[in-house]
């Protein structure tokens, strides 16, 4: 049983962890909004 979960890799740890799993669900989306808001803000000519 030991050697069983010694060799658990380390993605499947990460991926078995609810809490990283909601963190990554929120931020990942949330960063990515803003960086296209951002874009679209940039894209908006300047009013003479």
């Amino acid at each position: 049983m030991a050697d069983q979960e010694e060799n658990i890799p380390v993605m499947q740890r990460w991926l078995d962890n609810p809490f990283l799993l909601l963190f990554l669900g929120i931020t990942i989306p949330t960063v990515l909004y803003i960086l296209w808001g951002v874009m679209e803000i940039a894209n908006i000519p300047v009013a003479h």
